[in-house]
């Protein structure tokens, strides 16, 4: 039976040449990056490499790429290190109401600190208002964190009016930005939209899992959260996961490879994929199409019938999907990104979603769509959401 896998938000197939690359720096090139002969030499040379090619899909200064361990770690860095780095000046924290847990559980973190924190609402589209961000910015504001893209329904924020709103506002306040669904699917550039500092994932873009960056803009100092050898100019100690940075580093350069035409794909894909679901009876598509929202995520509520009935129906199939973010699935609850967008108690418990990479193709989104056609009246009849 052949797989057709649409949870790419959750994470992407490893392209081969990243693959080969760090098998190389595992059982070749391996020496320790921070040792002061040739193998270490040669390992730290891949750490240097990888920064500069990062760098260089931001338009920023590879000293400004900070290496991780993923996108948890650079929003709990963001967030922690820049607030705490901010104590003198304030304790308000902004953020909005469909951010990914780990921006959440780090803002309860803070708040457990002393530190006040407010949440915008969003409307059906999953967009904050800039009227509410503006009265909700004050002088004692250190840190607004808002997502650029949202994993769970694809809606893309206007990052550049926010940091430019925040800017003006409130110059020292410190503008963090999510945006490990949208690097590798969007072009970025932090510098003109305001940011300074940016979380991505390497696995979300066909790199390995565990390895992320954080960009801090050199203006900016953050209080690091990891101590001990001082690597990474003392902001991030601990030996460099040079085969993940490697991987990642090659990654983020062959993602944005062609990027016009690859991304023209995906959101024809998508495009083809919401109008298709459009078609069949008592189904929600939840995303918008177009360059509304972003090209890789399309979320759809099927009335009747649970999502994880149909999750597991699909898959069965040969279709892998997801039923909500992959991040928090071992935690199973109601959506707080579906709620926030206005989606009823039944909606938000039969809702999926289906996300796309570089490496789908539209005859995988046709025979996902003959699939639901077959399941859907035979699903409802038997199982009631």
């Amino acid at each position: 039976m052949r797989s057709i896998y649409l949870d790419n938000s959750a994470s992407t197939k490893v392209y081969p040449d990243v693959a080969e690359l760090m098998c190389k720096t595992m059982l070749a090139d391996y020496g320790n990056p921070s040792a002061k002969h040739i193998m270490g030499v040669e390992a730290e040379k891949y750490y240097r490499e990888s920064r500069e090619e990062i760098a260089e899909t931001l338009k920023v200064k590879a000293k400004e790429i900070l290496f991780t361990s993923g996108g948890t770690e650079s929003d709990n860095m963001a967030l922690i290190g820049g607030c705490f780095a901010k104590m003198r000046q304030g304790k308000h924290i902004i953020s909005s109401a469909i951010e990914h847990p780990a921006i959440y559980k780090t803002l309860e973190f803070l708040e457990s600190h002393g530190f006040e924190i407010s949440i915008l609402a969003v409307d059906e589209r999953g967009h904050i208002s800039l009227s509410e961000l503006e009265k909700t910015l004050r002088d004692d504001t250190v840190m607004v964190s808002i997502m650029t893209v949202n994993n769970e329904m694809g809606a893309v924020e206007d990052i550049h009016a926010i940091g430019e709103l925040i800017k003006k506002k409130n110059p020292n306040c410190l503008f963090h930005t999510d945006a490990i669904q949208a690097y590798g699917k969007m072009i970025l550039h932090p510098k003109k939209d305001f940011v300074d500092l940016l979380s991505v994932s390497g696995h979300k873009l066909h790199g390995p899992k565990g390895i992320g960056f954080l960009f801090i803009d050199e203006k900016v100092k953050i209080n690091p959260i990891l101590f001990g050898g001082g690597q990474q100019g003392g902001l991030r100690s601990g030996t460099l996961n040079i085969p993940g940075i490697a991987g990642m580093g090659l990654a983020a350069k062959m993602v944005y490879q062609d990027f016009p035409k690859k991304i023209e794909k995906l959101y024809e894909l998508k495009d083809y994929f919401i109008a298709e679901l459009e078609k069949l009876p008592e189904v929600k598509v939840n995303s918008e199409k177009g360059k509304a929202s972003a090209p890789q995520i399309v979320s759809a509520s099927f009335y009747g019938i649970k999502a994880e009935v149909l999750l597991h129906a699909l898959e069965e199939k040969g279709i892998y999907v997801s039923s909500g973010s992959a991040c928090s699935s071992n935690h199973p609850g109601i959506s707080g990104t579906l709620k926030a967008i206005g989606l009823t108690d039944k909606e938000l418990d039969s809702t999926l979603r289906f996300s796309f990479s570089f490496l789908t193709e539209k005859y995988e989104l046709t025979d996902t769509i003959d699939a639901l056609k077959e399941l859907l009246p035979m699903l409802r009849k038997f199982y009631k959401a």
